[in-house]
C-alpha cells in the first residue's frame, strides 16, 4: 500500500489483468507485489460503478481480495444505512467486512468503531480510512461476539449498532432463517439490547419478512425491502431498544437515480384492507403496473391498488391495471398493445409477431423461461410480455410496451 505500489496499479488500469498475472507470474523485480497490484485493477475494473464515489474520493482505496468487493456493501447502500446513524452519536459495526458501510457512517457518527475477524479486511480498512481522512474510525481485528462480551465486561455502550450476519451456512449452502445466519442475532439479542441503543440488521432478501420480523425482540419498528428498479437487495431492520415498537413498519424502498420511491405500511393494515376490484376485459390502451422488486418481496397487494385506485387480473396475479394512467406507483407502467388467449393457434403464430420480447408470468402455471421456450421467442428489445390468469380463471398472454 505504498506510493509506489499504487503508481505501479494506476500506470497499468487499461491493461488486461490475465496478461498481467501471466507477464508476472514469476514475480517480475520485486519492487512491487504484483500479485497484490493486479487484484487492485482486476476491483476497479470489476467494481467501478458499485464504488464509484469511494473510488473517486479515495484513488488509493485497497481490496483485499475480490471476494471482499463482490461481498461489500455498494455505495448507494450504505449511503442509505448510514442515514439511520445519528448526527454525532457512537457507533459500532460489528461486522465490518471491507468497511464501506463504517465509511459511510463515519461521516455522521462522533466514533466509529469497526470489527472484523478477517486480518487483511482490518489491514485495508485502517488504510482506507486514513487515505480518506476518517480519523475518528477504530478498526478492530477480532470476533465480534468475543468483542460485544468484552464491551459489557467494561461497561462501554454504543448509541447505534450495526450488524450484517453471514448469509451462509459453513457449508456454503445459502439460509433462510435469521437465526442459521452468523452470528446469531436472535441468541445475541440480550445482550445487544445492553450494548446499544439502536440495532440496524442487515440481511438476506432471501429472508421471509414475518419471521424475520417474528425472531427479533423486540420486534423491530421499521423493516424493510431494500432495491433498485431490477432486483432486491436486502432486508434491513431498525430494533430500538428504548422504544420497543407495537407493530412494526413494513417498507418498500426502491433506490434510483436522484430518488428513493417508498410504500409504507402495517401489515395489520394490508390484512384488513378490502380485496382489490377486479379487471374487467382488458384493451388496447389500457395500463398494467408491474411492482418494483423491492413490494414484491414485501408481499403488498391490497393497499397498493387501494392507494393508487387500481385493479387487478385476479387475487393471486400481482399485477394491476387501470384505464387511466396513475403517476407515482412504484413499479413499471405498461400500455397494452393487445390481448390473446393462450391457445395452440396463437402459440404457434407469436413468434412471428415478436420474435424477440421480454415474457414474465403471474400466476399462470408454467415459468417465465417455459413460456418463452413454448412461444420459440428471445428476450429483447423494450416489448414486454406478461402470462397472467385473469379473474375467470383463463389464462392470457397481455403484450405491452413501456
Amino acid at each position: 500500500m505504498t506510493t509506489d505500489f499504487f503508481a505501479w496499479v494506476n500506470a497499468h488500469l487499461n491493461d488486461d489483468p490475465a496478461r498481467l498475472r501471466l507477464k508476472y507470474s514469476r514475480g517480475g523485480d520485486g519492487s512491487v507485489d504484483y500479485a497484490a497490484a493486479i487484484t487492485q485493477i482486476e476491483c476497479r475494473r470489476r467494481f467501478a460503478r458499485k464504488f464509484a464515489d469511494t473510488l473517486a474520493a479515495c484513488p488509493d482505496f485497497y481490496f483485499p481480495s475480490v471476494l471482499a468487493g463482490e461481498q461489500a456493501t455498494s455505495d448507494t447502500l450504505a449511503l442509505f444505512h448510514s442515514s439511520y446513524v445519528a448526527e454525532g452519536c457512537t457507533a459500532v459495526d460489528l461486522t465490518a467486512g471491507l468497511g464501506i458501510d463504517a465509511l459511510y457512517s463515519a461521516r455522521r457518527a462522533s466514533s466509529l468503531t469497526a470489527v472484523e475477524r478477517d486480518a487483511d479486511k482490518v489491514e485495508a480498512l485502517r488504510h482506507n480510512a486514513a487515505a480518506l481522512k476518517a480519523d475518528n474510525i477504530e478498526a478492530v481485528h477480532g470476533d465480534c461476539i468475543e468483542f460485544i462480551d468484552r464491551c459489557l465486561a467494561e461497561g462501554r455502550h454504543f448509541t447505534t449498532a450495526f450488524i450484517d450476519p453471514a448469509r451462509r451456512a459453513a457449508d456454503g449452502s445459502r439460509v433462510f432463517a435469521l437465526a442459521d445466519c452468523g452470528p446469531d442475532v436472535t441468541a445475541l439479542a440480550d445482550k445487544l439490547s445492553k450494548l446499544c441503543d439502536i440495532l440496524l440488521v442487515k440481511v438476506s432478501p432471501m429472508l421471509d419478512i414475518s419471521h424475520t420480523i417474528a425472531s427479533l425482540r423486540p420486534a423491530p419498528v421499521s423493516i424493510m425491502a431494500i432495491g433498485t428498479a431490477g432486483d432486491c437487495k436486502e432486508l434491513f431492520a431498525i430494533v430500538d431498544f428504548r422504544n420497543p415498537a407495537a407493530e412494526t413498519m413494513v417498507e418498500a424502498v426502491t433506490l434510483g437515480a436522484g430518488e428513493t420511491l417508498t410504500f409504507a405500511y402495517r401489515m395489520s393494515q394490508e390484512h384488513e384492507c378490502p380485496m382489490p376490484p377486479l379487471t374487467g376485459e382488458l384493451a388496447p390502451g389500457d395500463y398494467v403496473y408491474e411492482p418494483y422488486p423491492a413490494l414484491m418481496k414485501c408481499g403488498a397487494f391490497r393497499l397498493p391498488a387501494q392507494r393508487y385506485g387500481l385493479s387487478v387480473f385476479h387475487a393471486n396475479t400481482r399485477l394491476f391495471t387501470s384505464r387511466e394512467p396513475v403517476d407515482g406507483f412504484p413499479g413499471r407502467r405498461y400500455t397494452v398493445v393487445e390481448v390473446l388467449p393462450y391457445a395452440s393457434r396463437v402459440i404457434k403464430r407469436f413468434a412471428a409477431k415478436y420474435p424477440a420480447i421480454n415474457v414474465a408470468t403471474r400466476n399462470f402455471g408454467i415459468s417465465a423461461d417455459a413460456l418463452k421456450a413454448k412461444l420459440r421467442v428471445k428476450d429483447g428489445g423494450d416489448m414486454r410480455l406478461f402470462g397472467v390468469t385473469d379473474s375467470a380463471g383463463e389464462r392470457l398472454l397481455v403484450v405491452c410496451k413501456p
